[in-house]
């Protein structure tokens, strides 16, 4: 009985062993393979981008001097923004984006812009621009005229009673301008602000 223990117990560990010489074949096939770069490179990129998740790109965030300048920019204008509008409202019951309308059609020549014209002049808001001018149109301060060469163009035209009601509203609006903003710097920071924002947003 021994015996055949032994050779059954043999038997195993050939089996085993011829096993094991199979296995690394396949594994020494795999790695040699035709595909075995491909599969190489795949697996260092996706390691790559799996490091990146950690990493935060320097590029996509704001330094401290990028953000002071971003941030104050934007709260400067928001609250100028504000102070004209409650000025406007209150000496000439106008809001500020129709003054802003009459006055870009009262400096276009002819007093009239074409409404895509008028949508990338004016300043301070351009949402509703269909709507913003209905209302002027209602309240006669602008009237729209067929474009000849489009029929389904039409011009803006600032009314005369649209350029009388620009002409009260001016003098107001613009000492609110000089006093919530120009008032703040220096002729000589004004022409240095000036330049430096013309250089890179050029005013038409």
């Amino acid at each position: 009985m021994r015996p055949a223990v032994a050779r059954r117990d043999g038997n195993s560990a050939t089996r085993r062993e011829s096993q094991k010489r199979r296995d690394a074949g396949v594994a020494d096939d795999i790695a040699a393979g035709p595909g075995s770069s491909e599969q190489a490179a795949n697996a260092t990129q996706i390691a790559a981008q799996i490091a990146a998740l950690d990493v935060v790109d320097p590029t996509t965030e704001l330094d401290e001097l990028e953000h002071r300048a971003w941030r104050t920019f934007l709260v400067a204008h928001a609250q100028v923004a504000r102070r004209l509008e409650t000025d406007l409202l209150a000496t000439s019951n106008l809001p500020l984006a129709e003054f802003d309308v009459l006055f870009q059609l009262d400096i276009a020549e002819g007093h009239r812009l074409r409404m895509s014209e008028l949508a990338d002049r004016v300043v301070l808001s351009r949402a509703g621009m269909t709507r913003l001018v209905d209302r002027l149109v209602a309240d006669g301060l602008v009237a729209r005229l067929k474009c000849a060469s489009d029929a389904r163009g039409a011009y803006a035209v600032l009314t005369e009673q649209g350029h009388e009601r620009l002409d009260r509203a001016r003098p107001g609006h613009f000492e609110s301008v000089r006093r919530h903003f120009l008032a703040a710097f220096t002729r000589g920071e004004l022409e240095y602000l000036a330049g430096l924002m013309d250089r890179r947003f050029p005013v038409d």
